[in-house]
Parts: structure tokens; sequence; C-alpha cells
């Protein structure tokens, strides 16, 4: 059964984006259409999983500024943990692959979402500047998975500095997300999912600090987030 949840909950992703497609060409490019949908998505992929959610201090996410909101990232189902924590206005960064699949990737695209190719980092660098700059014009907030790849409930990785760097140049606070590590287990003979227990840190404030601070500033997320994460 639980096998089968799965497939159900991955095959409603496309189901949804293809129901959502309408509204993002009637709103291309508003970053508020990534929200909408991505509640769409982590309820309904609960729903399908049976998988229940606590949250630690979800009122600590900001939801009147903008921010850089940062993630601990274990599977592809962080979209069904996390999806619904999102804020208004927020886009997020995914590789320039997803583009082709199907429904997601046009959808996606439509967001506003950033297109990373990571094969050309330097194109990377001037995307995440870009960025920071939207955030400060359009007022809008980042959601990226600070690893930069699946831990597979592993522990936390290293984290990728560019987030970080979108941050302070933007003089936006980072808000830390951090999701209890899990294996994707399953409950009895219906195959309900585990609980995943999530708890949202207080914002980091990064108004006055500049790119030199930025190592010092990784640092002290991550370690953050580790005691965080431990505690779950």
């Amino acid at each position: 059964m639980g096998a089968l949840r799965n497939v159900l909950a991955w095959l409603s992703v496309p189901v949804i984006c293809m129901f959502a497609l309408p509204l993002y060409i009637l709103r291309p490019f508003n970053p508020d259409n990534n929200r909408l949908l991505a509640i769409a998505l982590a309820r309904t992929g609960r729903a399908i999983l049976g998988m229940k959610r606590p949250v630690v201090d979800a009122e600590l996410m900001p939801r009147d500024r903008s921010v850089v909101a940062i993630a601990n990232h274990q599977y592809n189902d962080d979209l069904f943990v996390m999806g619904d924590l999102v804020p208004p206005r927020t886009v997020t960064v995914g590789k320039s692959s997803l583009i082709w699949v199907p429904f997601f990737g046009q959808v996606f695209w439509l967001g506003g979402n950033v297109m990373l190719n990571r094969a050309r980092s330097r194109k990377a660098v001037a995307v995440m500047q870009a960025t920071s700059d939207a955030i400060t014009r359009d007022k809008k907030s980042l959601w990226v998975f600070v690893e930069g790849t699946r831990s597979k409930g592993r522990g936390l990785q290293k984290f990728k500095k560019g987030a970080f760097y979108a941050a302070v140049a933007a003089g936006v606070p980072i808000v830390m997300v951090c999701n209890a590590e899990y294996r994707k287990k399953t409950l009895g003979w219906w195959g309900k999912r585990e609980p995943v227990t999530i708890r949202i840190l207080p914002p980091v404030e990064t108004t006055g600090l500049t790119t030199r601070d930025v190592p010092a500033l990784v640092e002290r997320c991550h370690k953050a987030m580790a005691e965080a994460i431990s505690s779950l």
C-alpha cells in the first residue's frame, strides 16, 4: 500500500500542474502563483500519503516582508513535506533541465523561478545576483534547498553560498526551515507515511553585512539548523 500511495502522490503532481497551467498563462511570472501551486501539491500529496506534518514555530515565517528561506533537502518528497510553507511572492531555484518535465517544468518557468545551469558556474553566480535585485525591486522572497543536493536522510550536508550572497546583497533576513530526518517509512497495513516534523527558526537579519561576512553567516546557519534537526 505504501508503494501505491507513493505512485499516486507523484501522479497527482503533473495532473495538478496541468490544471494550474492556465492560471500561469493568464498571470505569467506572477510569483504568488508558486505559493498557490505549492499549497495544492503539498496538501494533496500528504493526503494521499496519509502523512502528518506538524510544524513548530510556524509563526516565525514572515508573511509581510521579503526573506530568503533556506531548507534542508532529503528527498523529492520534500515537495509534499514543505511545499505549503512557502511565503507569499516566492520564487525558488531549480536546475534548468526541469523545463523539460511535462507540465511541472512549464509552470516552474512561468512562475518566474530561477533556472540554474550548474555546469556554468559563472552564469549561476550572475543569476543569483539578479535574484537579489529582484528581491529588492519586486519585493519577492526566495526559497532555496541550501545543500544543493538530496541528502537522503544522511544528515545535513555542506551549504552552497549563493542564497547567502543573495540575502546579504538584498539586505533581507534568512529564515531556516528544518525538517526532521526521515526515511520514507510506512506505518501499518494501510501504508501511511511516517510523520515528519518541521521547525522554523527565528529570522537571521543581514542588514549591514557584506560579502566578507558570508562565510561566518553560512557557518552560523549550518550550526543552528544541524542542532534543530537533531532535536526533532
